[in-house]
């Protein structure tokens, strides 16, 4: 597998996370302080569009996997869905002027389910890609590295680009003179048509770039396929995993923009040259960085430990660090403090996303060689849908728990101390709890290191057999 092609992968979550990170940090905000939704109706929203999800991820990996065209299995749909992917981004974020809930409703429903087209796909392309589990965490980690590039690029000009798109903008202030974010309905329609089109270069790309080298082939009716998958015990440990690792991520990154435009903007006072520090953006494509760092650790940690217990252990220093995050203060001290927490959390996180990705390409692996058939496609739908149940319940508990500490989207409204308290709450306490939830899933997880060595060397003779025959 060349350098190219490794490259060309990573563009293609570049594309993803780019759409994802807005979606999971920015989209909650957009509904209720710019769309005009309340806060409660928002939290249905996302959690009530995931019934579709249940039937359209399994069924988008069903297609995948018996689709035949002399560009693969999966790479065509990165061909056919780039466009829609980058129009629905644009009605996402678009306010009309009436039946705003029915508009919600509607195009995020179409954008959840475009991404589903692409992104199921491009996940199972990394299963065809190599033969090779190590092979695969490095392409996992060439992955991830672009999707925290993306992630970042996206972050850190979103704001910036709101508020330069936004014509009639009056900067609300806080205590030391910084600006909070523009919430000009169009302002955020044209900024996000902006990251749409890089998003649909990135896709091109990706398709130009990769090919298909390792044939496998699903031999069973699709009832079979889901009734195998349904009694797959490490695939449900790993959805547990991933739902886990989505919700801790979605929790913080939801709670961010509601920290900062209520709590971190209005009360730290910070020396004018480094008042631009003190954004959402910022402190959120910061860690982006610090995740590359951790794409970059995950490999050869991996390698040593194996991929079970370098999650377990990034997610206990996660429990422990999100709790003394708590405990930091809002004063000019305790935000550089939170900027190291940032950078501290954002590694181990980093570490913790490729190994997801590789252990589900493990997951089919064991499946094929158990089973006798390959399901790549339907295994990791599982993945995109572990990731959108874990930004929808994310997205809707940040909500909801705003509601019930009392929090108002009022537009200069002044938080109550209840209120505030329960900001400070989920970025700390919750996603606490979230990992140490997830590192007792993980301990049943069976596909050690040794044990899938094993699964590679039988799948290889097989493979090779199926060949020669």
């Amino acid at each position: 597998m060349t350098l190219k092609e490794k490259i060309g992968y990573g563009f293609g979550d570049m594309s993803s996370s780019m759409f994802w990170k807005l979606f999971s940090y920015f989209l909650p905000f957009f509904y209720s302080n710019v769309f005009g939704l309340s806060l409660a109706d928002a939290g249905v929203l996302m959690l009530v569009t995931r019934i579709w999800d249940a039937v359209s991820d399994p069924m988008m990996g069903i297609i995948a996997d018996r689709t035949k065209t002399r560009w693969g299995k999966y790479r065509p749909y990165l061909l056919f869905f780039a466009l829609p992917f980058a129009v629905c981004g644009i009605l996402l974020f678009t306010t009309p002027e009436n039946g705003k809930t029915v508009w919600a409703y509607v195009t995020y429903i179409l954008m959840m389910t475009v991404y589903t087209g692409i992104n199921v796909p491009y996940g199972s392309l990394l299963n065809v890609m190599t033969a090779d589990s190590d092979e695969k965490s490095v392409l996992s980690s060439y992955r991830m590295f672009f999707a925290y590039g993306g992630s970042f690029i996206a972050l850190f000009a979103w704001e910036p680009l709101c508020n330069m798109f936004d014509k009639t903008r009056v900067a609300v202030e806080g205590a030391g003179g910084l600006a909070s974010v523009s919430t000009n309905p169009v302002a955020w329609n044209h900024a996000m048509m902006v990251i749409a089109s890089c998003c649909l270069v990135l896709f091109l790309l990706c398709f130009l770039l990769t090919r298909e080298h390792v044939k496998s082939e699903s031999t069973v009716s699709i009832g079979q396929d889901l009734k195998l998958l349904l009694k797959n015990k490490p695939w449900w440990l790993l959805i547990g995993a991933a739902l886990a690792s989505n919700l801790f991520n979605t929790v913080r990154g939801t709670t961010t923009a509601y920290f900062f435009a209520d709590y971190i903007v209005k009360t730290v006072e910070m020396a004018p040259q480094w008042a631009f520090l003190v954004s959402a953006g910022i402190f959120l494509s910061i860690g982006e960085i610090a995740n590359m760092v951790g794409v970059v650790l995950a490999v050869p940690m991996s390698k040593h430990l194996g991929k079970k217990s370098t999650y377990m252990l990034s997610m206990a220093a996660l429990v422990v660090l999100s709790i003394l995050f708590f405990f930091l203060p809002a004063t000019t001290g305790g935000y550089w403090a939170m900027l190291a927490f940032q950078l501290v959390i954002s590694v181990f996180t980093g570490v913790i996303s490729p190994l997801v990705w590789s252990m589900y390409a493990d997951v089919a692996d064991w499946s094929e060689l158990k089973d006798g058939t390959a399901s790549t496609g339907l295994i990791f739908s599982s993945a995109s849908m572990a990731q959108k149940f874990g930004g929808a319940f994310g997205g809707s508990a940040v909500m909801w728990m705003l509601a019930a500490f009392g929090y108002s989207t009022v537009a200069g409204a002044v938080q109550t101390e209840t209120a505030i308290l329960g900001l400070r709450i989920l970025m700390s306490w919750v996603p606490a709890a979230v990992a140490a939830l997830s590192i007792l899933v993980v301990w049943f997880y069976p596909l050690t290191k040794q044990k899938m060595a094993g699964v590679q060397t039988e799948l290889a003779t097989r493979r090779a057999t199926e060949i020669a025959d």
